[in-house]
């Protein structure tokens, strides 16, 4: 029988050490924050793939996490399904997102919301879709991953943090908590070996939080984008 290669990860790109981060196999887009890209295999963010952020609760600073990698693929369009709040055309002009690029998509029914986000998977026309969804199954999970494979778009399924226990076919799952100053970061699944501390990133604050006024303004609605959204769609069952 013939010996295995020295470098046994040298037989196929899919294939890694288990002490070891995998290669990247496909394409994948720099985090923007050093520490974290530095445990993701690749370097980055995955392309193609399912990636799952798991947030202790919407609107911790995940928009902002994302930031570097929504500017870097918003040549194309960025879809948002099942946005938990209405968009802050001040808080998307921050991250440096041309309103025109972003499309705002709803859904009435968990089903319709899939099926959309398969859509927009299968037109292969947006660098980037974000959906968030509180109730997932197995099943669409893999049929999520399944159209990602197929594409070029950054897909980010926003699930709560209890949804970490629940198995998944996400290439990357990263559970997000808030922190003084930024977020925690907990690697929960990625291409190598189990990594058990958490990460503390340092995330801007946005302009209005820097603001002596800050603390009134955050009381009041969110500016809703004027003429309403860039692209909106709304999907019924």
């Amino acid at each position: 029988m013939a010996a295995l290669p020295h470098h046994i990860e040298s037989i196929h790109p899919a294939l890694w050490r288990g002490s070891q981060l995998a290669r990247a196999y496909g394409q994948t887009i720099d985090t923007g924050y050093a520490a974290l890209s530095a445990e993701l295999p690749g370097g980055g963010w995955p392309i193609g793939a399912l990636v799952e952020l798991l947030v202790q609760q919407p609107g911790i600073g995940e928009m902002r996490l994302l930031k570097p990698a929504l500017v870097a693929v918003s040549q194309r369009p960025v879809a948002l399904l099942q946005a938990p709040h209405v968009p802050n055309s001040l808080a998307f002009a921050y991250l440096g997102l041309p309103l025109d690029k972003l499309m705002m998509l709803r859904a009435s029914k968990t089903a319709d919301a899939l099926w959309c986000a398969e859509r927009v998977l299968n037109a292969r026309s947006c660098g980037a879709l974000l959906f968030w969804q509180q109730h997932i199954r197995s099943e669409a999970l893999r049929r999520l991953h399944l159209a990602a494979q197929a594409t070029e778009t950054l897909l980010i399924l926003v699930r709560p943090l209890a949804a970490a226990q629940d198995s998944s076919p996400a290439t990357l799952r990263l559970g997000v908590r808030p922190a003084d100053g930024g977020i925690v970061v907990d690697v929960i699944k990625r291409r190598g070996p189990t990594r058990t501390d958490p990460l503390s990133i340092h995330l801007q604050p946005t302009p209005i939080l820097l603001s002596p006024h800050g603390r009134v303004r955050r009381h009041l609605p969110a500016p809703a984008f004027a003429g309403g959204l860039p692209s909106e769609m709304v999907i019924s069952g």
